[in-house]
């Protein structure tokens, strides 16, 4: 099996400088603020700490490709690529709520291999490397072992092209009916919860490869799947994501679908 372990080392090192820049930027409050022509907002903090994450990986790994949120796309059907989200979480940053998380995933010939994921206003860490398990500032973690929806907790974001599609609308309310409780933890947070078994669920439209990379590793590393909505496996242009603990994905599947579990 290839050994990951150097390239977890330089994107947790990666991760730990761009956490160092967000604390300064979080505590001086939001700079810079435009807005992009996708319509999200883009921040100074948002280009500070993608310099550092760059500099970094080419430092390291001068022979990969980078694609990261504010400056592009390399080749993205290189052997080694790194995907970069430097400020996950903007909106949380520029309305000064600490929501906000640093992704960086590598992907060796289409597969994630190493995923960190950095939430630095609740001093977290999680990170995941393809065959060594999940692991939070340093200590292993796991799904839950929820087995029906009626005992599941199940955490929502972004889903307004759910909400402007019939069935997938449908599919969410049967989803919502069916669970214990549901919630909006959204960004990283819902996800690291996942991993550490607080809850079983994560359902997400409008999202990107780069919000969701390293998180998918971590979730499946943590004994959880990850799909998209209608059960394929992410890819680099995956706009939805259904993760779970594992032994609840077929069933929610199903009930997206319009079928019973």
């Amino acid at each position: 099996m290839q050994d990951y372990d150097s390239y977890l080392k330089t994107a947790r090192a990666a991760a730990e400088a761009a956490a160092l820049v967000l604390r300064e930027a979080a505590a001086a409050g939001p700079r810079g603020v435009r807005t992009k022509s996708d319509h999200t907002p883009v921040t100074d903090a948002d280009f500070a700490a993608e310099k550092v994450i760059v500099e970094r990986l080419r430092e390291d790994c001068p022979e990969h490709e980078i694609w990261s949120e504010e400056s592009g796309a390399g080749r993205t059907d290189a052997e080694w690529l790194w995907l970069v989200d430097p400020l996950d979480g903007t909106r949380s940053y520029v309305r000064g709520t600490p929501f906000f998380s640093t992704q960086i995933a590598l992907m060796h010939r289409g597969q994630v291999v190493v995923g960190v994921s950095a939430a630095p206003l609740f001093d977290e860490m999680v990170w995941a490397v393809r065959g060594g398990g999940a692991w939070l500032n340093g200590e292993p973690i796991q799904v839950s072992d929820a087995g029906g929806l009626r005992d599941a907790t199940l955490s929502t974001g972004n889903l307004r092209s759910l909400a402007r599609s019939k069935a997938g609308w449908q599919g969410l309310a049967s989803l919502v009916d069916r669970v214990e409780r549901v919630r909006g933890y959204g960004d990283f947070c819902h996800y690291h919860m996942l991993a550490r078994g607080a809850l079983d669920v994560v359902l997400e439209s409008d999202v990107g490869i780069l919000d969701v990379a390293a998180l998918s590793l971590v979730v499946e590393e943590a004994g959880g799947r990850v799909t998209q909505l209608d059960g394929r496996s992410l890819g680099l242009e995956s706009t939805d994501i259904i993760a779970t603990n594992g032994r609840l994905h077929d069933s929610v599947l199903r009930v997206l679908s319009g079928s019973r579990p």
